[in-house]
């Protein structure tokens, strides 16, 4: 091999260990969601996710749970997920982290949900966001769409 493709394959090879590897800081991630001003609650649901740029958001009125009960079905959801574990946070805190990571090359995408009491249920935010790179190609939008129609399927 060439010297110069020998550095560029290391090179390429540390990004992509730097990009496994990286640490999660919860002070960085494990932060309250934050989500467009003029939005509504909606019931839970695929058509309650907005995608953004590198991300996707939510916010869903769930009826007759409390709010930690609403984030123990999401957190019971999410951990079912494929690469998903819990960055930070419980039900008990009122706030959750996951990370879940794509299947090839490990990029980790962050989503944060938090509860609270809202006339006899409980209202979810929900920010899932990627940590590298500026488009996540959908796929934050994808899983939280996925994880709603769980939701809804288990409120039903």
């Amino acid at each position: 091999m060439k010297p110069v493709l020998i550095v560029v394959v290391a090179l390429v090879g540390a990004g992509l260990a730097w990009i496994r590897l990286a640490p999660s800081d919860p002070t960085r991630w494990h932060v309250a969601p934050r989500l467009p001003a003029d939005l509504a609650p909606q019931p839970p649901g695929p058509e309650a996710v907005l995608p953004q740029t590198g991300g996707a958001h939510a916010l869903i009125r769930l009826q007759g749970v409390t709010p930690e009960k609403a984030l123990a079905q999401l957190d019971a959801i999410a951990r079912s997920t494929p690469r998903t574990v819990r960055l930070a946070g419980d039900p008990a805190q009122g706030r959750i982290t996951w990370i879940t990571r794509s299947r090839l090359f490990g990029f980790p995408d962050y989503t944060t949900a938090e509860a609270r009491a809202a006339d006899g249920g409980a209202i979810v935010t929900i920010h899932a966001r990627l940590r590298f790179g500026y488009s996540d190609m959908g796929v934050n939008a994808a899983r939280l769409r996925d994880w709603l129609a769980r939701l809804a399927d288990a409120q039903a």
